[in-house]
């Protein structure tokens, strides 16, 4: 059954908080990038990965759209899914939920890219990870795109 891979929860603090009284736009990014490290961790191309192998990801795109106001104290929820993964490339979707009232605050749609660090250039993922990763995608890939996942920023016209 196609579903998000795992849940990253944090609480909004009050250092996150801007002059509007809400989570600052750059606080939502960073929360989503906390979910990463824990989506990377449980995807086995972490911090242990880069350690181990001399290769990392980073992230050459993302698309945060912010659809609920977040405040101090809150909690919140990030579901992680998986879009897909080719040699190397890795494209992913966070959704974050306000804990309490359970609606969706923003989303974020993320591509990384496989890197060799001794180089700094984009580079295959080695062929067990690949596989690892292809397993996962086919595992956890949804039906459907979660809602907002692939949409561009335009003007109507």
């Amino acid at each position: 059954m196609s579903s998000y891979v795992l849940e990253y929860e944090d609480v909004v603090r009050p250092e996150w908080i801007d002059s509007n009284g809400h989570l600052n736009l750059a606080f939502y990014v960073v929360i989503f990038d906390l979910a990463t490290d824990k989506l990377y961790a449980h995807l086995g191309i972490g911090d242990d990965y880069r350690e181990r192998t001399g290769n990392s990801c980073f992230t050459a795109e993302t698309h945060t759209v912010y659809e609920r106001e977040v405040r101090l104290g809150d909690r919140v929820r990030v579901h992680a899914w998986l879009l897909g993964a080719d040699s190397k490339r890795l494209h992913y979707f966070h959704e974050m939920f306000h804990v309490e009232s359970g609606e969706r605050s923003a989303v974020q749609e993320l591509m990384a890219l496989h890197i060799d660090m001794n180089v700094r250039r984009v580079a295959p993922f080695p062929e067990e990870q690949r596989a690892a990763l292809a397993a996962a995608v086919a595992a956890h890939a949804p039906a459907e795109l979660p809602k907002g996942a692939g949409r561009k920023i335009g003007m109507p016209k």
